[in-house]
């Protein structure tokens, strides 16, 4: 039995024509921006400090994989739209929708999408990150946030939340280690050295944590820290 095999058709790559190979070079770009969709997401909005606080607070608990971590995942996920919605909106208003209606060029489009971007990564950048890069590669103080490149924005956006979502879960783990020390002397005190602490303090965490409505209390100061 003989298959036939599709044609594969490259004129567009191949031809003399100056505006075919314009096309295809706007095709091959617009396909490596879908490509790093996932590391724009990751480094250029919330969705890094939300989910490593969401981390803390499983690690805190000691609850193993509950939440399991598409839960978590897709709760940080929805966060991240909620607190970007504003940004996100205004990147779609300003260079989205006039580029698909052919009113700008694509440089035009990426510079408009950039700015709103880059306004909501300067309020949450500290100076301190952001002078690491750019003295790194030797750049003038800018005078204004659209003077600030990318490339030296996103790394000290990044490991600035990386330093908010590790201090958040510092003071997580406070109260969950008080009752494992509590815990863990109680046991030692009536000579229960080889029962685990953690078995027996785990019920008590999750107790408190119901008990102040702990979700309610990380996802609000979550949406306030932004």
């Amino acid at each position: 039995m003989i298959f036939a095999i599709p044609g594969l058709d490259l004129g567009g790559l191949i031809s003399d024509d100056p505006s075919d190979l314009t096309t295809s070079l706007q095709l091959i770009f617009l396909i490596t921006i879908l490509s790093l969709a996932p590391a724009i997401l990751i480094l250029m909005t919330c969705f890094t400090r939300i989910v490593i606080v969401l981390s803390f607070v499983r690690m805190g608990l000691a609850t193993q994989q509950m939440p399991p971590t598409q839960v978590l995942i897709s709760l940080a996920l929805f966060m991240t739209f909620f607190i970007m919605a504003p940004v996100f909106s205004e990147v779609n208003n300003q260079a989205l929708t006039p580029l698909l209606n052919g009113e700008m060029n694509q440089e035009e489009a990426f510079s408009e999408a950039a700015a709103p971007m880059k306004e909501f990564m300067s309020e949450h950048t500290r100076e301190k990150d952001l002078s690491l890069f750019m003295g790194y590669a030797e750049m003038e103080r800018p005078e204004t946030i659209e003077d600030i490149p990318l490339t030296a924005l996103v790394p000290a956006f990044a490991i600035s939340e990386l330093n908010t979502a590790f201090q958040i879960g510092f003071l997580i783990f406070i109260p969950f280690l008080v009752i494992d020390m509590i815990v863990a002397s109680v046991l030692m005190s009536m000579g229960m050295m080889m029962l685990p602490p953690v078995m027996i303090s785990l019920p008590f965490k999750i107790l408190l944590f119901v008990l102040v409505d702990g979700w309610y209390l990380i996802v609000e100061s979550l949406l306030f820290s932004y």
